[in-house]
């Protein structure tokens, strides 16, 4: 596979047309060509660089893969402006972009917009080389500012160098949690106090899961199990050259194509052994995030924005209650300002939005990466989608942080939403290493 790539980067033919598409442009524009690569279907995870930035995308349902390696142009926000400034950078690069076909860049946020740690709070990125694989078709983009063009011919075969073997991790037992599950209990209980006040009608609420492992986590294998375990899920990651943020996300926040804007509103959980998805917990919890993301996206559109009938949607072991809600963008309207407008959705804040978020910091509410945030591909057209970055690990050599929430309205019970909180857990630990199932049945048995 490689070696094919390396013959694409460097026959003299691309040269030619990147040379062609970068005449007359300025030094500062991106310029990106696609190729095609005949009888190459495949969803790159042997391709995961080391040391440099890069990012995954996949819908394995859809047959759609995409492998990102290194940044050719980015630029990083953060603040209660950092939608805004994402927005005008872009519209930027897009400007001048020079292309002979689709191209794309890739972006992922925070939760909050004063997490800056490890991770950028907000992030867009035109990849270097991008790999993509959709209903068995696959290609290869080039991307470079026009006045690095011949430093970046040079530089290309490089990102791709023979990948060194890796010892598979085998996760270590976890230590009891006693403390830590008894103060977000205490948290949960503090919820629902000022929820019956009236303060609010949700909050959501999360834990953190330290994982160590017998060796340095691979990422490729994890996303690898992913792939498998939840091919309905958009399996995600990206990783800084350190540290690798990673996850499957049933849920999507926007998807904009033209004027036409997708929304899922998803809300409520069940899994093997819980409470029925039809209880009416869960279904006033749904019912909340179709009304904030209406009331959020109406503004921004033309005419009201339709809302489907609610379904049940699987993502692994676990069952959702799902709308999906479809508007018509005005057309100033672009895809960071929908973002704006819906992120956090009550799905992973709270409603009121503002009142849920101000008792979160308040709490203490400390949320990793760009966990709760979200993560997307975005066209030099103005069209893209983002997932809510849900059922995410942050990967650190041989540790691994898992993070997964739960909302809390009234009539929810601290204990089940434990639970509900351990059974995310389980979708994640299961991905970790193929003897993590057996390892926690051991620990249930001691």
């Amino acid at each position: 596979m490689i070696a094919a790539l390396l013959r694409q980067i460097t026959a003299p033919e691309t040269a030619q047309h990147l040379a062609a598409l970068a005449a007359g442009a300025p030094a500062s524009a991106p310029v990106s060509l696609c190729l095609d690569l005949p009888g190459q279907e495949t969803d790159w995870l042997s391709l995961l660089p080391a040391g440099q930035p890069w990012w995954y995308r996949a819908r394995p349902a859809h047959g759609e893969y995409r492998l990102a390696i290194g940044h050719a142009l980015q630029v990083a926000s953060a603040g209660d402006n950092r939608f805004a400034a994402l927005d005008g950078a872009f519209a930027g690069f897009c400007q001048d972009w020079r292309r002979n076909g689709p191209a794309l860049a890739f972006s992922g946020f925070a939760f909050a917009a004063d997490n800056a740690a490890p991770l950028p709070n907000a992030l867009v990125a035109i990849p270097t080389l991008l790999l993509e694989c959709r209903a068995g078709r696959c290609t290869l983009t080039l991307s470079t500012p026009a006045g690095r063009l011949s430093q970046a011919q040079a530089e290309w075969p490089t990102l791709l160098a023979a990948r060194p073997a890796t010892k598979a991790a085998k996760t270590l037992p976890a230590r009891p949690e006693p403390l830590a599950e008894q103060a977000w209990m205490a948290r949960v209980v503090a919820a629902l106090r000022d929820i019956g006040k009236g303060s609010l009608a949700k909050v959501v609420l999360t834990r953190c899961r330290p994982i160590e492992g017998s060796a340095p986590f691979a990422a490729g294998d994890i996303l690898a199990r992913l792939n498998a375990q939840q091919p309905a899920s958009v399996v995600y990651a990206h990783g800084n050259g350190a540290q690798v943020f990673l996850g499957a996300s049933p849920e999507r926040l926007v998807a904009k194509n033209g004027r036409q804007v997708r929304i899922d509103a998803l809300a409520g959980t069940a899994w093997p052994g819980s409470l029925a998805l039809a209880d009416d917990k869960n279904r006033h919890e749904q019912s909340l995030v179709v009304r904030a993301v209406v009331e959020a996206l109406s503004p921004l559109c033309d005419g009201a924005p339709q809302v489907g009938a609610v379904e049940e949607h699987a993502a692994g072991q676990l069952r959702h209650w799902r709308s999906r809600i479809v508007g018509t963008a005005r057309p100033d309207s672009s895809l960071f300002d929908v973002v704006r407008a819906l992120h956090p959705t009550p799905a992973v804040g709270g409603f009121p939005s503002a009142v849920a978020r101000a008792w979160l910091a308040a709490h203490g509410e400390q949320r990793h990466a760009w966990y709760s945030g979200g993560f997307g591909i975005l066209t030099p057209d103005g069209d893209g989608e983002f997932s809510v970055a849900l059922r995410s690990a942050l990967l650190d050599g041989n540790k691994a942080l898992l993070q997964a929430g739960a909302g809390i309205v009234a009539g929810s019970d601290p204990v089940q939403e434990l639970a509900e909180i351990e059974a995310k857990f389980g979708t994640l630990r299961a991905a970790l290493s193929d003897d993590t199932l057996q390892a926690d049945r051991g620990n249930r048995r001691a």
